[in-house]
This record gives C-alpha cells, structure tokens and sequence, in this order.
C-alpha cells in the first residue's frame, strides 16, 4: 500500500483517490478509505477543501479525526462551512437558512419548503423589490441634486402607484405567506381531550397506525401524557393524549391530569372527544368550559366517538349542546371517518383558502425572521408613500428609501448584524 506524501498540486480536483489512512506514530493502516480534493472555488465554501469517506466505526472515525486535529487542523464550530459558504459569496443568508431548515424538516412539505429556499426563490423576490426601490431612489436623488426642478422630477402621485403595485403589495404577500410557512415549519400542536374512556388513546392509535397508548375499558388508564408526531397533508402535528380530567384521590393519576391541563394551555388544537353512545354529561360540560378560560386563543374540533356502536342522539344535538358547528363523527377503533377528521384539522388550522393545488416546492415562504424584516420594511415603505401625500423633501423621502433597503438587505445578509449571524449559524450542528 503506497504511504509516500504528495503535494496536493498533484490531485486532480473533483476526483476519488483510493487509499489508506495510516497513523503516523507507528505507521499502521486505520482504515481503507476514498478522499476527494475539491479546489476553490468549486466548493461548498469556494475554499479548498478535502473530504475523506471512512467505515462508519465511531472508533475508525475517531482515530482518522485525532489524526488530522494533530496536523494543526481544528473542530469546525456549528455552522461554520455554510457560514464561510455565505461570507464567500456562494449562498445568501435565506439560503444559508434553508441549510438548517433542511436538516430539521419534519414532512415532504417542509423539505419542498426548504430546497424551494436553497435555490434561490426567496432571495429572487427580495431582490426584484429592491431593484425597483433603487429605481426610485435614484428619481429622488435627481430631484435632491437639482431642487430648482423638483416638481417635474418628482412625480408623487405616479411614485406612489409604483410603490404600491411594485413594494407594498409583494412585500404584504410574502408576510402572508410567512404565516402560512410558520405552520409547515415548526407544525402545530393538538390536544385530545375529553373525559375517561371516551377514546382518547384509540383515536392516538388510529392517527398513529400503531398500538402507542394503552387501551382498556377501565377508565383513567392513561396516568400521563403521550406525545407523537404525526403528518396530516404535510403539516407536522405534535398529538397529545391527556390523562381523562375528572376528580379523583388517586396521586399518579392527579400528576397526569395536571400536565393535561398544562398541555391545553399551550395547544393549538383542541380534540374535544365525546362518547356517541352516551348523552353529554355534566363533566362534558365542565371540561369544555375549561377550554374557554384558557388564555390562547385556540381552534376546537368536536370528535364524536364510537359511531360502531350507535349513537345516542344526533351529531346536531352534540353541537347545538355545545354551541360549536365544528365536528367529525367517527370510530376510532374501526377507523371510520379518520380521513374526514385529517381534512378537517388541516382546513381549521391553514384555512379554507389552502387549496390542494398549492404547490410548497414552488411557493416562496419566509420564515419568522424574515418576517419581522418585511414587516419593517413595509412601515418604512409607508413613511415614503405618506411623505410623498405631504410633499415632504426628497432628502427625507431618501432616508426612508433606504431604510426600506437595509430591511430587505437584512433578509438576504447584506446588512444583517454580526451578532444575528452569530445567533443563525450556531443553531446548526456541527461541521454543517
């Protein structure tokens, strides 16, 4: 097996060298392996960088790793081969963000979401509003450098149509769209509430497609609470089976109850189980009382349970009992009506607007931080269009320009702090 050392000027970039790795204090093979050298700036970083595929043996890639740490190489910090990917000009900050958003996506939704970022459709729609406010400024800088031919520079009726049709009208859909992301990003998180032995930990079972929770006709069963995730048409949903709520003397079952009620508090669905063989009971009403008082606003579906067995009365009287128009009857242990159910939580949380021609690889879908960026950028872009209504100076209307600019530039990391960058990049894993 060849040991010698060669120059890296003698490897070709781009291609698979066959080889081992041998340690250098006593000159024994630790793993055959394949090693690509890859010159700047054709790279993830547009540095030159060297990748070495290994075994997968935690100790092998401990030992290769001591190796190069010991040839004055050192630890990459989190994030630090995308962040020097940024700082080189080969990916923006939205698509440095789509890195991470990648590797965390919990659905194919969230993925498409994500690569949509990665190529660039994001930064495409910031930079088609920054052109056209660069165009602006340059009309209000014109009339700055010659004021004696203000007014027929400066057209502010036609300014302000321009800016509505070209700034704030894209700006106000892309913060639409940043709600509508948030959902398919971070998911949502659903209660299943009712009280003992309704059918709770069955329905969890169903939406699961698997035995999670115990079943029994013993009421109380479920002593605390069980938490899984589950995808309803792309949209990642934390299910939370809560012990039944009811008095009882009993410790274990008390804790259960109490972090039932924590879990409401902090929900953004409620599943309100009723029985369909059993007319609605004054502990039924009792604990939908409860929903009101909390302090979130939430969402609150009826699931009429047990509809194999027979219902007691109608699903209408359940509804009129309760005041709610929202309500799926099903069975939970025969699995009847479970695809209702889904479609009925995904159009309470996403609207009825969200049809299913909509098309997240293609959608261009901010994030939180964004967000926040746009919705300045738009206040600012209100101070132009009010200016322009009092014939404000255009030395005034400039600055509020360009504080529209450096909002954008914020989003795709032309002007964004170095302590918000900081903050970004340390959310990834390391070596990312």
């Amino acid at each position: 097996m060849p040991r010698q050392k060669k120059s890296i000027k003698v490897y070709e970039s781009h291609r698979m060298y066959y080889g081992w790795i041998i340690n250098p204090a006593n000159s024994l093979p630790i793993d055959e392996v394949l090693a690509v050298f890859m010159r700047a700036p054709n790279s993830y970083t547009r540095e030159d960088i060297v990748e070495i595929q290994c075994h997968g043996s935690y100790l092998v890639l401990q030992e290769i790793l001591s190796i190069i740490i010991a040839g004055n190489a050192r630890l990459a910090e989190p994030g630090e081969f995308t962040k020097r990917a940024f700082l080189n000009g080969r990916l923006d900050l939205t698509q440095a963000e789509a890195v991470l958003e990648l590797i965390e996506a919990k659905t194919e939704v969230g993925r498409a979401i994500a690569v949509g970022q990665l190529q660039g459709r994001l930064h495409e729609k910031v930079s088609a509003i920054q052109e056209r406010l660069v165009a602006m400024r340059a009309i209000i800088e014109v009339a700055i450098d010659f004021p004696e031919d203000e007014s027929d520079i400066l057209d502010a009726a036609a300014l302000q149509e321009q800016l509505r049709i070209e700034v704030e009208e894209p700006l106000a859909a892309l913060i639409a769209r940043a709600e509508e992301g948030k959902i398919f990003r971070e998911g949502i998180s659903a209660v299943i509430l009712g009280r003992p032995n309704v059918g709770k930990s069955s329905l969890l079972n169903t939406l699961l497609q698997e035995d999670r929770a115990l079943v029994t006709p013993v009421p109380g069963t479920t002593r605390d609470t069980i938490e899984e995730f589950v995808t309803i048409k792309g949209m990642p949903v934390r299910i939370v089976d809560t012990a039944g709520i009811r008095h009882t003397s009993e410790a274990v079952e008390e804790m259960g109850i109490q972090r039932a009620r924590a879990k409401l508090a902090d929900a953004d669905l409620v599943l309100f189980m009723l029985d369909a063989t059993e007319p609605l009971t004054e502990e039924d009403k009792v604990l939908y009382s409860s929903i009101k008082q909390n302090r979130k606003k939430q969402k609150v579906l009826l699931v009429l349970n047990k509809i194999d067995i027979g219902p007691w009365a109608s699903p209408e009287q359940f509804r009129a009992a309760l005041g709610r128009e929202e309500l799926v009857s099903v069975s939970a242990k025969l699995q009847t009506n479970i695809p209702e159910l889904k479609d009925r939580i995904f159009a309470l949380i996403t609207g009825p607007k969200k049809g299913t021609g909509w098309d997240p690889g293609a959608a261009v879908v901010p994030n939180v931080r964004h967000q926040n960026a746009l919705k300045k950028a738009l206040e600012a872009c209100g101070r132009v269009r009010r200016g322009l209504d009092v014939d404000i100076s255009p030395d005034l209307l400039a600055i509020d320009i360009q504080s529209t600019l450096d909002h954008l530039g914020n989003i795709v990391g032309e002007t964004t702090a170095e302590d918000v960058l900081d903050m970004i990049f340390e959310r990834f894993c390391i070596g990312k």
